[in-house]
């Protein structure tokens, strides 16, 4: 019994997070949330009580999966891992329903869950000071304008690839071209990282140039943190 009510809960919060994703807090229907689990309203009701209370599980939900797709970084070339870390943001704004579920709420209805940059900004936080440690950015640039640069690329990465993703499920065909656009979507980002990079880092655009400690202000500790 309590194996069912688990998958009947789960399956809830699968389906709320695409109808949030899809139709935002207001235009989200908890009878079609019902339809697409399977389910009944009672056990919604059951299991959640108001739609209220699911939408915050929701993002709750999505913070959690955002942090366990970004716990192993932090051990490789900081510069690296920065490009690792937008790329999964913009990645995960494309592919996970709850992410992009929560990123729509956030706007939609504000509540107590904490938005998920509380989450993904003290990583890039940490690698930037890690990056400034070891002298692997240019000499005058600010960290305070390196975390806003960053900032507002994994911002304007996650917003670009969630824009492109359409309502309901794409099947045959369409799949296809979902697979195009990704491919596009990457070889767009592998460029705009590239000059990101040049702006930023001693050497070249590779990340790996500039460690031996020419230019860069040392470690600033919070100096680093907004």
């Amino acid at each position: 019994m309590q194996e069912r009510a688990a998958r009947t809960r789960q399956a809830l919060m699968e389906a709320a997070a695409e109808e949030f994703a899809e139709r935002g807090y207001e235009g989200a229907s908890l009878q079609r949330m019902v339809w697409r689990a399977a389910t009944s309203i009672g056990a919604l009701t059951f299991h959640f009580g108001t739609k209220n209370v699911l939408a915050q599980e929701v993002r709750t939900a999505a913070r959690a999966r955002l942090g366990c797709c970004l716990e192993d970084l932090g051990a490789a070339d900081p510069l690296r891992e920065l490009r690792t870390l937008i790329g999964r943001l913009a990645r995960l704004a494309y592919e996970d329903p709850f992410v992009r579920a929560a990123r729509r709420l956030e706007t939609d209805r504000p509540g107590e869950v904490p938005p998920l940059t509380e989450t993904w900004l003290p990583v890039l936080h940490g690698l930037l000071d890690r990056a400034y440690g070891a002298h692997r950015l240019r000499p005058g640039i600010s960290p305070g304008d390196a975390v806003a640069l960053l900032e507002h690329l994994a911002e304007g990465a996650m917003a670009a690839h969630g824009a492109t993703r359409g309502t309901g499920h794409e099947a045959g065909p369409a799949e296809g071209r979902g697979a195009g656009r990704a491919e596009r979507r990457d070889a767009d980002w592998d460029s705009v990282w590239d000059v990101v990079l040049h702006g930023l880092t001693v050497g070249g655009t590779d990340g790996t140039s500039g460690t031996s400690g020419t230019g860069g202000p040392g470690r600033t500790g919070g100096t680093a943190r907004m």
